[in-house]
């Protein structure tokens, strides 16, 4: 039996790729959290009236926030998920995370919230491998 929300190759509950799925489903959503905040944090710090670039890089960070903290829950969700619908999100995410760190990589002072972008993007890209 398939179950829903989870990869094809785990078909029982009580298999131990189930708890390694699970695992690396929540570590998954625990990057994406601890993205979320750094991000937000970081996009805080930005002058809203400053350079275009800035504006770029506080919008960059306010979007990467609100894309991770909606990755964390559909990760968190125990509701029957379309396997797709995560894969999709989980590479959105991704994407988003990476844009987000090269705009960091700019910013003084914004080098830890660019690694927290990555590690969380890395992350996606795990959780991703475990759904093939």
């Amino acid at each position: 039996m398939l179950r829903p929300g989870y990869p094809h190759h785990v078909t029982t509950p009580t298999s131990q790729q189930l708890y390694r799925f699970l695992e690396d489903r929540f570590a998954c959503a625990q990057a994406c959290t601890e993205c979320a905040r750094a991000c937000a944090v970081r996009a805080s710090l930005v002058d809203p009236d400053g350079t275009d670039r800035q504006e770029r890089v506080r919008r960059l960070g306010i979007m990467c926030a609100e894309v991770c903290d909606s990755t964390c829950r559909v990760l968190c969700e125990e509701t029957r998920q379309d396997e797709d619908e995560i894969r999709i999100r989980l590479e959105w995410c991704r994407s988003t995370c990476l844009e987000c760190a090269h705009a960091f990589d700019d910013q003084p002072g914004a080098e830890q919230a660019a690694v927290t972008c990555r590690t969380c993007a890395e992350a996606c890209s795990e959780f991703l491998q475990s759904l093939m």
